[in-house]
């Protein structure tokens, strides 16, 4: 654990209650200090959530420590039950919490409450949010799946199958729920339970009638339907549908799982991507530099969908989590990429200044890394802000999922390119740089240029007639072209830009 202004991932008691807020019938008991109670926050500003989360607090006091804190949690405890009545219980310790030793789960054990009850040891100092919430995920499973339930036989009925992964405070996990089920709809397949979000306990003892199971997220679903495989001899698929590409081999493995035919699907894809890739419009951004950085899953998903589906070349790939990093160093391998694997946002930061990509694919954490280097950025991953859980249906899985990551990536190099040709009528009475924007009528001066963060140290000095030929360059590459001509005068020992340098740098960095 490290003090840090921006994370990219909570505690695992995080990962916790992502888990346990999106199930129903479940209450989750954190033994843990004032200050440390922030779920409302997360989940009802974050995600506006209609409800409140189910977690309580202990919520011990610096006076609570000279007595005995045991007490307070096991009363705490009977309060959850009396007010919430849940199906199950999940008890844990918060990372202050973790500090003083109480044992929680041990606690309850002895007390006999008469309903499930799971503790939930996350070592918060070694582990990290997305592993909370796998291994919360998986306990529940291990703990409440009904080991006599069976799928029956499948003569007579349609395949059916568990979708696993999703959790509160997901990156469009709603939305991908209810576009992955319609596909399996159309396969002839039924889905027999999602969870953990939107699960109950009684749904979640029955997981072992499926005949297989989809794994949405692995990060959070992954170990949770490998005990499935074991216990109930339950396939579990391996794609990911998050791309037009990924989501047809989906459809051929999730077929292959049922025994059905996907051809007659396969050969209805439905996604706009493919047919602009195939469009004379999409050269106008083939080649466009891309920087991606997220989860594993989805920046995985994104590293192919723009080097294979939209003709980018990806110039930077990493994730922060680090139990999907071998997925990504393998993605980075294939691109001829050194894989980013960090936690540290000025880590990043450095990378993408390094890359000068001219598109930025990432978190809410990217987001303000691009929009103070001007770079156009889109968001993939967790974590996200309130803007990123729009209230119009947004997946991100298949076919329709493709046109909305379409939509998300390529508007804002579209609006590039209609700046490069406005740029064209520099000298025009509309469209001078003094000018302001034209729909706002006369009299609106144009905002001050973003600021230009260098990419070196440099003390040469740009003369009028190279920073007016400066000008003449596309705003959304002058940067570019500004870091790279004074880098060529350093290595030059050149202290002054003149016309002459930005034509030679040009050309340098032309072979």
């Amino acid at each position: 654990m490290q003090l840090s202004v921006w994370t990219y991932e909570g505690p695992p008691h995080i990962g916790a209650m992502r888990v346990a807020t999106g199930m129903r019938g479940v209450h989750y008991l954190l033994h843990s200090p004032q200050g440390d109670t922030y779920a409302d926050l997360l989940f009802t500003m974050i995600e506006r959530r209609d409800h409140r989360p189910p977690v309580t607090y202990t919520t011990f006091q610096a006076r609570d420590l000279g007595k005995d804190t045991s007490e307070l949690f096991q009363t705490a405890a009977h309060d959850v039950i009396a007010r919430h009545a849940p199906d199950a219980l999940l008890v844990g310790a918060s990372c202050t919490a973790e500090l003083i030793q109480d044992d929680p789960a041990g606690l309850v054990e002895k007390m006999g409450l008469g309903l499930p009850v799971i503790p939930l040891d996350l070592p918060s100092y070694q582990r990290k949010e997305h592993w909370g919430a796998s291994e919360t995920f998986y306990q529940i499973v291990r703990t409440l799946t009904d080991k006599r339930r069976r799928a029956p036989d499948r003569s007579g009925r349609r395949a059916r199958a568990n979708l696993l992964g999703p959790t509160a405070l997901g990156f469009r996990h709603r939305d991908d729920i209810v576009e992955v089920t319609a596909l399996l709809s159309e396969l002839g397949i039924d889905v027999h339970v999602v969870a953990p979000l939107g699960a109950s306990v009684d749904q979640i003892a029955s997981l072992g009638e499926a005949d297989f199971n989809i794994v949405l997220y692995p990060e959070t679903g992954e170990a949770a339907a490998r005990w499935l495989e074991r216990e109930f001899r339950q396939p579990y698929t391996r794609t990911v549908p998050i791309g037009v590409n990924a989501t047809m081999e989906f459809i051929a493995e999730v077929a292959g799982l049922a025994g059905v035919d996907s051809a007659l699907m396969l050969d209805r894809a439905r996604s706009r991507m493919s047919w602009w890739s195939r469009s004379i419009d999409s050269t106008y951004l083939t080649g466009k530099r891309v920087f991606i950085f997220g989860d594993g899953t989805h920046a995985v998903a994104a590293a192919r969908i723009a080097s294979e589906e939209l003709g980018f070349k990806v110039v930077g790939l990493g994730c922060y989590n680090r139990e999907t990093a071998r997925d990504v160093r393998a993605a980075a391998r294939q691109l001829g990429l050194e894989p980013l694997i960090t936690d540290d946002h000025l880590v990043v930061e450095q990378a993408i200044k390094d890359a000068q990509p001219e598109l930025v694919l990432g978190t809410q954490m990217e987001r303000h890394i691009a929009k103070r280097f001007a770079i156009p950025c889109a968001v993939i991953s967790a974590p996200v802000h309130v803007q990123d859980f729009p209230a119009r249906h947004s997946p991100q899985m298949g076919f329709e999922g493709a046109n909305v990551i379409f939509d998300t990536w390529v508007h804002p190099l579209v609006m590039g390119l209609e700046e490069h040709l406005l740029t064209m009528f520099r000298d025009d009475f509309e469209f001078h740089d003094g000018a302001g924007a034209s729909h706002l009528g006369p009299g609106h001066a144009a905002p001050a240029e973003a600021p230009v963060i260098a990419a070196v140290d440099t003390a040469a000095a740009w003369s009028a007639d190279a920073e007016r030929e400066l000008k003449k360059i596309p705003f959304f590459v002058r940067g570019k072209a500004r870091r790279n001509t004074e880098l060529f005068a350093q290595e030059q020992g050149i202290d002054t830009i003149e016309l002459a340098t930005l034509y030679e740098a040009k050309a340098h960095y032309a072979r």
